[in-house]
């Protein structure tokens, strides 16, 4: 036993994504996203970049979102074994393309709404907490190919007429809402994160910055519409988490740091704070960028702040100024970090750094003093199914147990954090590399790269172990 102390009302859960977990991507008049169009294999990051030659599945290539772990027609029994684990809360995020198949339809389709419906009422009858992000990697690809996504300004309407009909609709459901999912997403996978394609010759950055003017703006709507339709709702951002740190104790080294933090804290510090800050001002006269606002941008983001910071936490990164020692450089969670010495890697090369977490932690809650909410956290392994049919995943209890570990510690320290939704809780499609084996449940599903198997569901040895952290209230971690 440990003597760990967690709120008597945290928020125990897990997290899945629409794309990433549904299927059924042409039922019920569902349209394509974003995740449709990425495949497996090598072009995967091509498109999820921006380097994209068709708005259509190509014949010939593998699209793993299109059936996924068919959560569609199965939500029912996984959320029967999420139950049976005590989950206080699942982390969901609704399809836009299931709800205007194109986006920009004036009517929502209603089998859309109703699936969603079902859902939530199958988790309220568990006693589970929906938590719903409203945008999770998935522009109708439709608004992709006739507006050019959010580079245009068309698409603060779309969303903001699609966030409205999710209030109105699950105002009596939802009391925990997220807008954008890793928001800062966008300046890394520019496809994946906002729909982004680019032309030869076009200036990225200036159309990166300009789309995130346009998600920030229909962010604050979001929350202005939520506050007004749902007055006992919270609403919060959602970012990609995990600090960098300097290489050396060298200035030029901390400077970057600094530098490569704010990348990411830029869309927080707007969603949080309510203003653009020096330091992007700055960015932009440097590098000639120009955002076109209208009049009333300012006085929207000023006054519609989000109500919490939901992250995401993998890794912490680690950033250098010295030309030699960034030939270093990995890409881990999609971002870019110089090789850490002091830190073990998952078979993927992410960095596994359970302190890091207490310190991001700790770093986001002094910067905007609002409570945090832990979206995102888990390890992504290959997992094997003994003759007895057994799954004994030690290594994703140790890895768990040490960030809850330091979770704890982040709250001793005054960190307010509302709860904890560790990052798929049963298998389900990489958002990074698309692959089945890379796994992070306390449920197996039977189903491989290919696409082959049974989708048979399985509990592994962290599910057990798992149902005791949510019993005990973070108390046993053994």
């Amino acid at each position: 036993m440990s003597n760990l102390v967690f709120p008597k009302d945290f928020l125990w859960g897990g997290a899945i994504a629409a794309n990433q977990v549904e299927g059924a991507s042409f039922k019920v008049g569902k349209g394509l996203t974003i995740v449709d169009l990425l495949p497996t294999g090598q072009k995967r990051w091509e498109v999820m970049t921006g380097q994209i030659n068709s708005f259509q599945p190509i014949e010939g290539e593998y699209y793993p979102s299109h059936e996924a772990i068919d959560f569609y027609h199965h939500f029912k029994e996984d959320i029967a074994l999420f139950a049976e684990m005590g989950f206080k809360a699942l982390r969901v995020s609704v399809a836009w393309g299931r709800i205007f198949p194109n986006g920009d339809e004036e009517q929502p389709n209603e089998a859309g709404l109703q699936f969603y419906d079902d859902l939530f009422d199958e988790l309220i009858k568990h006693g589970i907490e929906p938590v719903v992000t409203i945008a999770h990697f998935d522009v109708p690809v439709h608004l992709i190919e006739t507006y050019g996504s959010w580079r245009n300004r068309k698409l603060v309407h779309f969303f903001e007429t699609y966030a409205t009909t999710l209030f109105t609709r699950y105002k009596d459901k939802v009391k925990y809402w997220m807008t954008f999912n890793e928001i800062n997403m966008l300046l890394h996978a520019p496809f994946l994160g906002a729909g982004l394609v680019f032309k030869e010759g076009e200036n990225k950055q200036q159309i990166q910055y300009q789309a995130a003017h346009h998600q920030l703006v229909a962010s604050a709507l979001a929350v202005k519409a939520c506050h007004e339709i749902i007055p006992n709702a919270k609403i919060g951002c959602m970012l990609a988490a995990g600090s960098f740190y300097p290489n050396t104790c060298h200035s030029n080294d901390v400077l970057s740091a600094i530098e490569k933090d704010r990348e990411s804290y830029f869309f927080i510090d707007v969603q949080s704070r309510g203003q653009y800050p020096s330091y992007a001002k700055r960015i932009f006269k440097d590098h000639d960028l120009t955002i076109e606002m209208e009049k009333e941008d300012e006085e929207l983001l000023k006054n519609h702040t989000v109500d919490y910071i939901g992250f995401s936490y993998y890794a912490t990164r680690v950033t250098s100024t010295d030309p030699e020692v960034l030939k270093n450089t990995t890409s881990g969670n999609i971002f870019d970090s110089v090789e850490n010495p002091y830190l073990e890697k998952s078979e993927w090369g992410w960095t596994i750094d359970p302190k890091g977490f207490r310190i991001t932690a700790n770093q986001l809650y002094d910067r905007y003093q609002k409570p945090l909410f832990v979206v995102e956290n888990g390890l992504g392994a290959v997992d094997k199914v003994t003759p007895e049919g057994e799954i004994n995943d030690d290594y994703r209890i140790d890895y768990l147990r040490k960030h809850i570990a330091e979770m704890a510690e982040a709250i001793k320290d005054g960190v307010e954090i509302i709860g904890y939704t560790s990052w798929g809780p049963i298998d389900l499609v990489s958002a990074s590399t698309g692959e089945m084996k890379k796994r992070y449940g306390y449920i197996y599903v039977d189903k491989d790269n290919e696409g082959e198997g049974s989708l048979k569901r399985m509990k592994k040895k962290s599910f057990h172990w798992y149902k005791k952290v949510i019993a005990s209230n973070g108390e046993n971690l053994d």
